[in-house]
């Protein structure tokens, strides 16, 4: 009789605070499970890395471990980050582990991110005055990726949202990454002739891109005093959003956790990404791996994975071997490679120069 476990397995952040946040969500989706134990770790940046989590589930029996992306789309951290240190993992002890898919385009989370908005405009109404939503222009603001699938599902959430709420206008913009970057989606939205402007970062936890999107809020509303900007909430532990991790373990259970590789850039040949159709499986976190918000310091695990690419939920449960080989990234690191050695490098995304995307902060 299998013993099952579930594991949450997070991106890890420098800011303790959103550390702490990831830690209350898996701590609220225990009581979805109580007859199975229920932990969580981070690829990199935060203590305990997936690793730890899986140590814990193995040493109470679990034999059976069901593991979920703590992420809200699947680009390069879901895709092959995580599976490979689940693969690794699950070769190394002998036991199953059952992958789960992102919590993606999902009606609950659509449910989540419009309370955080009605939040935002009742809280501005009552401050200012009742401003009409289709005087309203909604800034939705996504982490952003090298995978235009996970970014197209940012503009299909905003889209959602628009449509659903009766906003003006909507607007989408990224921390990072791609493109348009916050500020110059911002001002663009200030030439669109809205009285109120709702700046909504879907973002699960806090962080320093918080603290980002809202700083250039600040400075973009000090620029347009005309204008009133309001700074809506991010997701966190919404109800809503603990319920759609909850349906992503069950998923595993039922055979229905399949992510949408239709529009995989590993798998098909999407505009612009064509040269990553195929590129083999390898995570690059683990050079960093606890490094960052409570941990002092890193260690080097060992990949051992597969190269193949599979339909259903990103890549478990296939053959194993050694393999040196290039990896796509989805996004940039800010901490020191100096002192470690790689021998793959990081194919450059397409639109780097982008003049509203990532070269335009370094040149500021």
């Amino acid at each position: 009789m299998p013993k099952f476990g579930v594991m949450v397995c997070g991106h890890g952040s420098r800011s303790q605070a959103a550390v702490d946040e990831f830690a209350v969500l898996a701590e609220r989706l225990r009581p979805h499970f109580p007859d199975w134990p229920v932990d969580y770790g981070y690829l990199e940046f935060a203590n305990p890395v997936i690793r730890d989590g899986l140590d814990n589930l193995r040493e109470a029996g679990c034999d059976h471990i069901l593991a979920v992306p703590g992420m809200l789309f699947a680009a390069m951290h879901a895709k092959n980050d995580i599976p490979t240190v689940l693969n690794t993992y699950a070769a190394k002890h002998g036991i199953t582990v059952g992958y789960g898919r992102e919590l993606g385009v999902d009606p609950k989370m659509v449910s989540a991110a419009s309370d955080r908005v009605r939040a935002a405009v009742d809280a501005a109404n009552a401050e200012h005055g009742e401003v009409a939503l289709h005087d309203t222009c909604l800034v939705v603001i996504g982490r952003g990726a090298s995978d235009p699938d996970a970014n197209a599902n940012v503009s299909k959430i905003a889209r959602l949202l628009q449509e659903g709420m009766g906003f003006g206008w909507v607007e989408v913009g990224y921390s990072g990454v791609t493109f348009p970057l916050v500020e110059p989606c911002l001002q663009h939205a200030t030439k669109l002739g809205y009285k109120r402007i709702i700046v909504f970062p879907y973002f699960l936890f806090s962080g320093i891109l918080i603290d980002r999107i809202y700083g250039f809020t600040d400075q973009v509303a000090a620029a347009h005093p005309d204008i009133q900007f309001v700074k809506a909430g991010y997701l966190n532990d919404h109800p809503k959003v603990i319920e759609t991790f909850a349906d992503r373990v069950r998923e595993i259970l039922e055979g229905t956790n399949n992510m949408n590789c239709g529009m995989c850039k590993y798998r098909e040949q999407v505009l612009g990404f064509e040269a990553e159709v195929g590129m083999a499986q390898e995570s690059h976190h683990h050079h960093v791996e606890g490094q960052g918000a409570n941990a002092p310091g890193a260690t080097v695990e060992t990949c051992d994975l597969c190269d193949t690419f599979c339909t259903g939920a990103c890549r478990l449960d296939m053959g194993h071997h050694h393999h040196d080989h290039d990896h796509p990234h989805d996004h940039s690191h800010d901490h020191d490679h100096g002192h470690h050695h790689h021998d793959h490098a990081h194919p450059e995304y397409p639109h780097a120069k982008h003049p509203h995307g990532p070269e335009s902060v370094r040149k500021k």
